[in-house]
């Protein structure tokens, strides 16, 4: 069976743009909650969502491919570009190179595709690696551009993209498509995800870059960055993620994809803008209790909005609280009940299954 690269009528992507007006209505609308809660969060609320949701899609990314980077060490990277005072004294490669590329699209989103562009992307993610032989530029070997199965004994090989010698002309006619598109900005991510793909002109890198590039059409229609951590979702689903794009590497009928991808977009927003919420409540509660708090309560308190919007895993008990804090059993039960008391806190179950959440209806 021909690849989808092969086939007569490539690169001409069949779908239908009538059924996914609404999606994208939903999206602006959703898009509209979080312009209005960034409008009303403090400078540093807002600094700290831009580091959080940049830095979770770098991360996320590169997890997809099975790279892991330090959270701490890119965060600090992000916020040395944003002029904030940087985590650590000094970040590792990859994540200095992660926070390089994340930060390029965040500055240049309105900025034209081009083959500059994507060449600085690659140099930036594989900055000082020593076992490509292509940093910055597209493939040129003479093998063939395959992904198989890493099952030993039983590879199997999903995907050929097109031969070396046709990348310069394929990417020259995805980089005009992709400036000249005028149809519905997030059939245009999808249909660009896939399309870039396919074409894998890159040695390595490719699927970082290629959510890249969904980044910057969804910052070009919103005319800002969009701060969406696409990638988040894409890995918690990864399975079904590789499943949807190889149904399109025999065939150029797109519409089942498209569904797929532009609904994990707007997964994408709605977790960006519990984000925001869970930013709005926190900067609620450390105003409000300020000087009502004890070094221990907002110890705690710093240490569970450092997990996010997810908290504890299972939520907060009182052996976290006594790990935390170091204070005594007796110390910490007032403590919690402290919290429970001016409605920071709720919990759930009883005796040793008790467990603390922070109360999302605090006033």
């Amino acid at each position: 069976m021909p690849w989808n690269w092969q086939l007569a009528k490539w690169p001409q992507f069949t779908f239908d743009s009538l059924l996914y007006i609404e999606n994208e209505n939903k999206f602006m609308r959703l898009c509209g909650q979080s312009q209005a809660y960034l409008l009303n969060i403090s400078k540093q609320d807002l600094d700290q969502f831009k580091v959080e949701v940049i830095s979770l899609e770098g991360a996320e990314s590169a997890k997809i491919e099975g790279e892991i980077l330090d959270r701490e060490s890119l965060q600090s990277s992000i916020r040395r570009h944003f002029g904030l005072t940087p985590l650590l004294k000094k970040e590792s490669v990859q994540e200095l190179g992660m926070a390089d590329v994340l930060m390029d699209v965040y500055k240049t989103f309105n900025e034209p595709l081009d083959h500059d562009t994507l060449f600085r992307w690659h140099a930036f993610l594989f900055k000082e690696n020593k076992h490509l032989t292509e940093v910055g530029s597209y493939r040129t070997h003479n093998e063939p551009m395959q992904i198989v199965s890493n099952k030993f004994g039983s590879e199997k090989v999903y995907f050929e993209a097109p031969p070396s010698k046709n990348i310069v002309k394929e990417m020259d006619r995805f980089i005009r498509w992709y400036n000249d598109y005028k149809g519905l900005f997030l059939v245009k991510a999808a249909v660009a995800h896939v399309y870039f793909e396919s074409i894998h002109p890159f040695e390595d890198g490719n699927g970082r870059i290629g959510r890249l590039i969904v980044e910057k059409i969804l910052s070009q229609a919103l005319k800002q960055p969009s701060l969406i951590a696409i990638s988040k979702v894409l890995e918690e689903g990864k399975k079904d993620y590789y499943k949807q794009l190889e149904k399109c590497n025999n065939s150029l009928e797109i519409d089942e994809w498209i569904d797929y991808f532009i609904t994990k977009i707007i997964e994408a927003q709605k977790s960006s803008l519990s984000l925001l919420e869970f930013l709005m409540l926190k900067s609620k509660i450390l105003t409000k209790l300020a000087s009502d708090l004890n070094q221990r309560q907002l110890k705690l308190l710093l240490r569970i909005f450092q997990e996010g919007p997810l908290g504890f895993k299972g939520g907060l008990s009182a052996e976290n609280y006594l790990s935390i804090t170091k204070a005594s059993r007796a110390t910490s039960t007032r403590d919690l009940n402290d919290l429970l008391d001016k409605r920071v806190l709720v919990k759930k179950g009883e005796l040793k299954n008790t467990r603390y959440f922070i109360n999302p209806d605090f006033v």
